[in-house]
Parts: C-alpha cells; sequence; structure tokens
C-alpha cells in the first residue's frame, strides 16, 4: 500500500510539472543553448520552427555570420518568449517563419497575425536597426498522409496574406515563399521538395537559398 500511495504521489507531481511546461523538453533544450551562443551586430539570423530549424544556413550562405535559431514545433508565441536572447545581440537581419505549427493547433489566423506583429514590434523596439525579412509560410501536401493537423492550404494562404499587409504595414520586406514551391496551378507542396508533405528535402533548401541570397547579401542602410 505504501508503495503504491508513493508511485501515485510520483506520477501526480510529474503530471502536474507536464501541466506547468509551457514549451516542450526540445525548446527548452534549443533555448538553453542560444542563451549560451551570443548574437552580434553583424549576424544575420534566421528564426522559425522546424523548416527553418532543418536548413545548414551558414553553410547553403557561405557565411559564418548566419545564425539558426530555429526550433521544432515552435509557434509565433514561442517566438516571441525568446526573442530577447537574439535582440539584445543587435543583428544585422532577422529572417522569421512561422505560423504552421499554430495553424495545426487550430489556433486562429487573426490570433496568428497579432503574434507575428508583436515580434514585429518587438525587434524593433530592442533593436530598431535590425532589417525584418517576413517570410511566407510554405505550402504542405496532403498526399503523403502524414502532419494531418497541418494540412489547411485556406489557412496558410489567409496567413500568408496577413503577413504580407503586416509587411506593408511595418515596412519590413516580404518574400513570398509559398508560389515557389508550389505544383504548378496547385497548391500543393512539390514532391521533389519533400517527403512527407511538410518537411523539406535538400532541394528544397537549395532553392530556399537561392530566392533568399539577394536579401542576405544587400546591404543594410546606415543605423
Amino acid at each position: 500500500m505504501k508503495q503504491l500511495l508513493i508511485s501515485l504521489l510520483i506520477f501526480l507531481s510529474l503530471n502536474t510539472f507536464a501541466q506547468q511546461r509551457k514549451y516542450s523538453t526540445f525548446y527548452e533544450q534549443r533555448v538553453s543553448l542560444f542563451d549560451t551562443l551570443p548574437i552580434n551586430s553583424e549576424d544575420i539570423v534566421f528564426l522559425g520552427n522546424s523548416i527553418t530549424n532543418g536548413g545548414e544556413w551558414c553553410e547553403l550562405f557561405e557565411n559564418e555570420h548566419i545564425k539558426n535559431r530555429g526550433i521544432s514545433g515552435d509557434t509565433s508565441e514561442g517566438v516571441y518568449d525568446r526573442l530577447e536572447n537574439i535582440t539584445k545581440g543587435k543583428p544585422k537581419k532577422i529572417f522569421l517563419m512561422i505560423g504552421i505549427n499554430d495553424i495545426a493547433r487550430n489556433i486562429p489566423v487573426d490570433t496568428i497575425a497579432k503574434n507575428i506583429e508583436k515580434i514585429i514590434l518587438k525587434i524593433k523596439e530592442d533593436s530598431a536597426g535590425t532589417k525584418i525579412y517576413l517570410q511566407s509560410a510554405l505550402p504542405v501536401n496532403p498526399d503523403f498522409n502524414m502532419f494531418a493537423g497541418h494540412m489547411k492550404p485556406n489557412s496558410i494562404k489567409s496567413l500568408n496574406k496577413q503577413i504580407k499587409n503586416l509587411s506593408l504595414k511595418h515596412q519590413t520586406t516580404y518574400i513570398d515563399l509559398y508560389s515557389q514551391f508550389t505544383i504548378k496551378d496547385s497548391d500543393k507542396l512539390s514532391p521533389q521538395y519533400t517527403n512527407d508533405g511538410l518537411h523539406l528535402l535538400g532541394e528544397a533548401y537549395l532553392r530556399w537559398a537561392e530566392i533568399l541570397k539577394p536579401y542576405v547579401e544587400e546591404r543594410n542602410k546606415k543605423r
């Protein structure tokens, strides 16, 4: 009986701890690593979820000042909550892609857009000289029968429209990636770029880097 009671107390303690955790253990692991890796004013930050996390950006651009700050599973709120570690270094540029995991969690598009606007405003407030690039969310492909919660093309297109409007409102740069990765005359992510309908293969990262190269290489205006 005593052993059963102890086991029950341990279970309840672990369950309470899990409920109190706002983000995943992987999120916490990545953030703790980022806390030890400083950002400086020469750096270009790639910020987002697993799709950003999966890119070897400094190698793709052959630029040691490019820093990957993607976290698999991250959301717009998650990005906002970890911005301080990035903005305190006053990076030269930030390339942001976020929102697809919010959509999978049935967070309304308007709420996602409001979170992205909060991210923009915090960057501008904390690091006024940082140039912000808002990248559209990428298309998805349901034909792989994976990640069913993410397969909402209408929501993705609606979010991209709002991201574009935010870019105009706050005078940032909007980059339409969505149309560059679809099968022609469809809203599906091309199978040449994915093997699960959501995440990207190497060819996709090469294409992505090709699209971003002019923006990565352009000079910032004097601060």
